[in-house]
């Protein structure tokens, strides 16, 4: 038996549901929620920022002092220079300070200009810059180790020949463990806060979720040194006080807190 042909409408009629039933399947799964059970909400942290700072005793000193010269030409200034920091040099040796100790901290020539009013024409001045001589500046920065002996190695600086004194600092010669132990101790600050927070709020510290380190700062209170009167009290050195050094580190810590 031989079926007659489809006709366009009973074609379009078949193909319709098909159509339809591919559409269906393609259509996107319901989504699910992204939580996770170990996700942390923002309402369940605590930002805490904590610093801490320990002092000890100092056992290295440095010095920034030198010699500074002036003459008539650049030569002359940098060859005189050169002589009194030869001086210098050997006398800080003979203190006890070795060659890896000192360092040339700064070293310049530069001209020094005089102002002058000069006459132009009767009753008319106008001011001008004339060349004065040259100025040699050598600078030097001195670890001093043994701390007993700062005056006297101030003082034998000076009479050698320095006649520049910028000041004297204070430091450890390791400072490792002075810097561990304030990280520890803001550490412990801050946990110690985020325990009265989160008991404060019926709450109680879960986990630590980030931690940041800030700046890390070293304070050495700049000392006065005075220079003795040599000629009233020949036998005496420059008095410095050492005192103390800090130094300080901060944290920022994430706390995450749980019911």
């Amino acid at each position: 038996m031989i079926r007659p042909a489809l006709t366009a409408a009973a074609l379009m009629f078949l193909l319709v549901p098909v159509a339809c039933a591919q559409t269906a399947s393609l259509s996107p799964m319901p989504t699910t929620s992204s939580f996770h059970p170990q996700s942390i909400q923002p309402e369940t942290t605590l930002q805490i920022s904590s610093e801490s700072t320990v002092r000890r005793e100092p056992d290295i000193a440095y010095i920034t002092a030198g010699v500074t010269e002036e003459r008539k030409t650049a030569q002359e200034a940098m060859a005189a220079q050169a002589a009194a920091m030869t001086g210098v040099f050997d006398a800080l040796a003979k203190a006890g300070v070795d060659a890896k100790d000192m360092q040339t901290s700064g070293l310049s020539l530069y001209p020094r200009y005089d102002y002058v009013e000069i006459e132009v024409r009767k009753g008319e001045m106008r001011g001008e810059q004339r060349l004065a001589g040259y100025v040699a500046s050598n600078q030097l920065t001195v670890r001093v180790r043994n701390l007993a002996n700062l005056g006297k190695t101030i003082d034998s600086l000076v009479s050698s020949g320095g006649n520049t004194f910028s000041g004297v600092s204070f430091a450890l010669d390791d400072d490792t463990d002075a810097r561990n132990e304030a990280r520890r101790l803001a550490m412990t600050e801050a946990l110690a806060k985020a325990n009265l927070y989160a008991t404060a709020a019926g709450l109680k510290v879960s986990r630590i979720v980030t931690i940041n380190e800030g700046y890390e700062q070293k304070y050495a209170p700049m000392p006065i040194a005075r220079m003795a009167m040599q000629d009233a009290m020949p036998e005496a050195s420059t008095p410095v006080a050492g005192g103390e050094v800090s130094y300080s580190a901060n944290l920022s810590v994430l706390f995450e807190l749980t019911k």
